[in-house]
Order: C-alpha cells, then structure tokens, then sequence
C-alpha cells in the first residue's frame, strides 16, 4: 500500500488497527503465533468480515487454515500507524488525570512518548511529576520546540481549554487529544481528537437504561 493510500484510511480503521495490535500482543505474550479473523472479531465486539475488510485495507491477508501470522501483523501494523522517528507528546494539566494517563503511557510505545508537562499551579511545575518535568503553562512557547513536541494532550479546566489550544497551535502542536468537555475548531493542518467521558457515559446508559428502569420497578 503506498503512503498516498495510507493518508486515505478512515480514521475509524486507524483506531481498530491500533486496538487490533493490543490484542495481537496479548496473544504472542500467551505463546500464541497465529490468530483467526474470527477471534479478533469477538475481542472487539466485531463481525469478522469488518476485520477482514480492515486488513485488506493494508494489503494483508490471512490463510483459510492457519489465520493471520501474530508477528507479521503486529510488524505491518506498526509500519503503517507508527512514525519512522520518535514523536514527542507534552501532557497539558497535572492533576489527577493528568498524572494517570502520563503514569500508564509510560514505557509503552517505543517511538511515541510523553516528555513534558504544563501547568499553571506553582506547586507542581519546576518539578518531576509521573517521572517527566512539569513546566509552567507560560513556557510552552519555549519548550514545545526545543523539546520536539509535536502532540500535546489536554486535561485542563473547561474554562482553561480554548486559551491553552492556542498556544499549543502557536507553539507548533500539530495534534491535540482533548480530554475536557469543552469541543475545539483548530486550523487546518492541526489533528483533533476529542474525548467526552460525559458523552461516553450518557451513551452507555441509554443502552443499559431499560435494565435500571426494570430493576427500579422490581424494588
């Protein structure tokens, strides 16, 4: 598949190939060195023609008797999703959530890692925090380039999150994962992905919801 093609890929294939490499890991640390369609569909909550699909997207195809090789797919995948060279991440807000994404990133991508934080409260910046340096949201201009940063996640307050946007885009940020409630418009050529916790929640509780309601009336 060549790079114009790649460029192409739904961004909902991206996340299914990345999700699809957790599992693959999974399987080779339990001895496994092959894997059906089949099996990966049903981790995933898929039908194994999606999974199919999604890997003839990047030009791999299994064998009917022995499925998919682990460690192929595991390498084509890591060709297609990972960059050639390392991408720095900065951490954007170092509370609670802040610290426990950096704390379970750490240590699991190669060539991709978080190595700064920002932000504003004295008591944590000039010092190390989850085993990175945290700096005051005012230096972001400075450290974004000097330390090659080129994604930046955000886990500040509502109320924070347009101003701090901005100054990662004028920085040089050219991705942003949105961890707060509040959605973002970026200028083109900046990558956005926002995630709702709230939406996320509120989802699954229409699906469970006639459960609860059922269980309330029971009582």
């Amino acid at each position: 598949m060549n790079s114009k093609n790649l460029k192409e890929l739904p961004g909902k294939t991206i996340e299914r190939l990345s999700q699809y490499r957790r599992i693959l890991f999974n399987n080779l640390n339990e001895g496994k060195t092959n894997i059906y369609s089949h099996e990966l569909a049903r981790v995933m909550n898929l039908t194994p023609v999606q999974v199919r699909r999604d890997l003839m997207l990047i030009g791999y195809s299994g064998s009917q008797s022995k499925g998919y090789i682990i460690k192929d797919l595991i390498g084509l995948i890591g060709e297609i999703i990972d960059s050639k060279h390392p991408q720095n991440v900065a951490i954007i807000g170092m509370g609670n959530l802040g610290r426990a994404i950096t704390s379970y990133f750490a240590g699991k991508r190669d060539r991709l890692s978080i190595v700064a934080a920002f932000d504003n409260d004295t008591q944590k910046t000039n010092r190390i925090i989850a085993g990175i340096p945290c700096h005051h949201i005012n230096q972001i201009k400075e450290v974004v380039p000097a330390e090659k940063i080129r994604m930046a996640i955000l886990t500040v307050a509502p109320e924070a999150t347009h101003e701090v946007a901005k100054k990662l885009i004028e920085a040089g940020i050219k991705g942003i994962l949105n961890y707060t409630s509040v959605p973002l418009t970026v200028p083109e050529g900046i990558h956005l992905e926002e995630y709702d916790i709230i939406t996320s929640l509120e989802k699954l509780a229409f699906f469970v919801k006639e459960d609860t309601d059922s269980q309330y009336l029971q009582e």
